[in-house]
């Protein structure tokens, strides 16, 4: 069974990346997960499309907590995430990458946690560090080593969707230190640290952001630059894979709730 998953995000639709493609799929208690899995220079990897094969489940509507549980219960441990966003940072220009390490949350509707109290269990979940800092090298030395142009470290602003955000939302999340903004990273990203996964996210700027662009903003645009990119995107996270053993395992996702007795399926 796989031990890496790449969830991959608008533009990412497909796992023609991996070779011995099949359908596989889970039952959760949050419901049923249909994904692929398939491998790489030897390694098994499963391959989720965040919002469906057709970009056909809005940002609120992603079943984040099914998606997380299904790849840790076929025993995956690292977790390459993929995101398309608007950036608040003049130095993060359409066609960069960004190696994000903290996020904003301005979500409103998302069950957040699988610790809802049943039995009397409730985790407070320490975010000091979100994202992997293992895989967040290995992604830093793949770009590297690739010659594309990555940011190491950077604040996602997650909102709400599936509307764009006004300008004066933006000049908000500015101020408050926001660099990027997107709609699904929260709270997958928490998820698979309450499932003591490795996560990284890697986001790729589609846009300035409204109030920043000289122009509309349209989902067309977004797709159309992860379309170019998207080569980009796949070489980085699949060059990611092959690096993985080189660089020094430190992090502690393995044991984020240990605290509370581990993640247990």
């Amino acid at each position: 069974m796989p031990d890496i998953a790449i969830i991959g995000g608008t533009g990412v639709y497909d796992p023609s990346i991996l070779t011995d493609v099949h359908d596989d799929k889970v039952m959760t208690p949050f419901g049923e997960v249909i994904f692929k899995v398939g491998t790489y220079n030897g390694k098994a990897v499963a391959f989720i499309p965040r919002h469906g094969s057709h970009h056909s489940i809005p940002p609120h509507k992603i079943n984040y907590r099914a998606n997380i549980w299904a790849i840790k219960k076929i025993g995956v441990k690292k977790i390459f995430a993929t995101t398309a966003v608007g950036s608040l940072n003049p130095d993060m220009k359409p066609g960069d990458f960004v190696l994000i390490d903290q996020f904003l949350d301005f979500t409103k509707s998302r069950i957040s946690t699988f610790f809802e109290g049943e039995g009397g269990k409730v985790v407070h979940l320490d975010v000091s560090e979100p994202y992997c800092p293992h895989l967040r090298q290995v992604l830093k030395k793949s770009a590297e080593k690739l010659g594309i142009r990555a940011h190491m470290g950077g604040t996602y602003v997650c909102t709400e969707g599936p509307r764009f955000e006004t300008p004066a939302e933006i000049k908000m999340y500015a101020k408050l230190g926001g660099d990027v903004v997107g709609m699904t990273n929260v709270p997958e990203v928490t998820l698979a640290h309450e499932a003591e996964m490795c996560y990284s996210t890697v986001s790729m700027v589609t846009n300035q952001a409204a109030g920043i662009s000289k122009t509309p903003l349209t989902h067309a645009e977004v797709v159309a630059t992860m379309e170019k990119n998207g080569a980009n995107i796949k070489n980085l996270i699949m060059k990611a894979i092959d690096l993985l053993d080189s660089v020094e395992e430190t992090c502690g996702c393995a044991n984020t709730i240990a605290e509370f007795g581990g993640f247990k399926i």
